[in-house]
């Protein structure tokens, strides 16, 4: 290979580089500076709404380990004062084969149970992604300002989606310790190419 086919290459492949690295560090450093470190310092500043975002049921219909501690957060979120209304996003269409499934209603009961009264809850049944998520609570709820409530390594791009949804968003990040870690590590690694998808929406 002659160099300027090799300095060709090299260039090409930087390029390449930086189209896949920038994308990803700019929403994940967008979500990093709306990270709060605690339910004390996310209910500082009181907001429109704490935004839940769905996390899958069990079998039986129940939330499952992540909602239910994305859930438990919320609670404590709006116990400290943190807002007055609680926006429960998931996803609650039938599934095909008639099979019930409501993660919002299966949120509700899970967060009445901890306190939170049923007149601030407010059921989102079509918060099918983050992107829909955040933006629903936006057009469809008037939200302006939120804590989104989710597992750590899935909150930087959910703070950076309702960022560009119009929200001002801050957020608390919730464990995701689980007993099966190699299905963990795969959700946290699937957060680098929903990063950059996140970030292409945005320009393309």
């Amino acid at each position: 290979m002659t160099r300027p086919s090799r300095r060709l290459l090299g260039f090409g492949a930087a390029a390449l580089l930086l189209a896949l690295v920038v994308p990803v560090a700019w929403v994940q450093g967008t979500g990093h500076s709306r990270v709060r470190a605690s339910v004390e310092e996310a209910a500082g500043t009181p907001v429109d709404a704490i935004v839940v975002l769905g996390a899958g049921l069990r079998p039986d219909g129940t939330p499952s380990t992540y909602l239910r501690r994305r859930v438990e957060a919320a609670a404590e979120l709006w116990a400290a004062g943190a807002a007055t209304r609680v926006i429960l996003s998931g996803d609650g269409a039938d599934r095909a084969d008639g099979t019930p499934y409501d993660e919002p209603a299966a949120m509700r009961d899970w967060i009445l149970d901890r306190g939170v009264p049923a007149d601030v809850l407010v059921l989102d049944r079509e918060g099918f992604d983050t992107t829909a998520t955040c933006r629903r609570a936006r057009e469809e709820y008037g939200v302006r300002t939120a804590v989104v409530v989710t597992q750590d390594y899935h909150l930087r791009r959910a703070l950076f989606s309702c960022d560009r949804a119009g929200i001002r968003p801050s957020g608390l990040g919730v464990s995701a310790a689980s007993v099966t870690p190699v299905q963990a590590a795969w959700w946290r690694f699937r957060e680098i190419p929903a990063s950059w998808r996140a970030a292409a929406r945005e320009v393309l």
